[in-house]
């Protein structure tokens, strides 16, 4: 019991362990679109854009992103994705990997571009820095064709109408990492760091007036199977993560040994 509170708590304080910076005494008016390109970290081999329009305090996301690692175990890949606020507002470079060892993990990109405002969740899942780390929730496979609008915290709308908002996709493939193979994540040691590391990174910035077309016609496709859906409603988050952490593990144990 107690491996599996470190297990699941690790890694959402973890991935906002970045102090926010001051905010601003009054609160922000974040009204407008912003957008992003998504550009690999950790030669991903990935890329994507992003697009936000915001009204009052709903947001409009969408994220297409493709390239990324597709499958694990024979089922899809979950990329776990969040805006992160109230740091430099930029995207970390190969200087941020501070101990040498060719991956910019999560904690090392930290200062660039913040603690966690939103999850990107699929379909009725947590939105806030409580589900960041809900697998089963988060859009899978190696394209991400996502729409989803929902509620901003007031800090978020501080970010974005500050320019220090950042989106962040995580999961590298550990085939393709050697040392994200073999290396325990910064957050959960239990899971490799390919697991856990940033995939995409992009700053967002107002976009001009008349926002842009996303290409996303429905807020239905995006990208999250049926199976991963029911899982939500089902309550299967839980499941999907164990899963997740059995395979990495095996997966890590499996290099260690060879």
């Amino acid at each position: 019991m107690k491996k599996k509170s470190i297990l699941f708590a690790a890694p959402v304080l973890g991935l906002g362990l970045v102090t926010m910076g001051a905010m601003p005494a009054m609160a922000a008016d974040a009204a407008g679109s912003y957008s992003t390109t998504l550009n690999e970290i950790n030669n991903s081999g990935a890329s994507g854009e992003v697009w936000i329009d915001v009204e009052g305090d709903m947001a409009t996301v969408t994220v297409n992103a493709s390239g990324l690692a597709a499958e694990f175990d024979g089922a899809a890949y979950p990329h776990v994705q969040h805006i992160h606020i109230g740091a430099e507002g930029t995207c970390p470079s190969m200087s941020a990997d501070e101990n040498g060892d060719g991956i910019i993990s999560t904690t090392e990109g930290g200062p660039s571009y913040g603690e966690i405002g939103q999850t990107l969740s699929v379909g009725d899942a947590d939105k806030t820095p409580a589900g960041a780390l809900d697998l089963a929730a988060a859009p899978g496979g190696d394209t991400i064709t996502y729409k989803e609008t929902f509620q901003l915290s007031q800090a978020t709308m501080d970010s974005l109408s500050g320019g220090t908002a950042v989106v962040v996709v995580h999961g590298l493939d550990p085939a393709n990492q050697p040392e994200g193979a073999t290396e325990p994540s910064d957050l959960v040691p239990e899971l490799p760091l390919a697991a856990t590391s940033p995939a995409l990174c992009g700053a967002l910035a107002m976009a001009p007036a008349g926002g842009v077309d996303t290409g996303v016609v429905t807020a239905a496709g995006f990208g999250a199977t049926e199976s991963q859906m029911g899982a939500v409603a089902l309550g299967g988050s839980l499941l999907a993560a164990l899963a997740a952490a059995g395979y990495f593990i095996g997966r890590r144990r499996t290099a260690s040994d060879s």
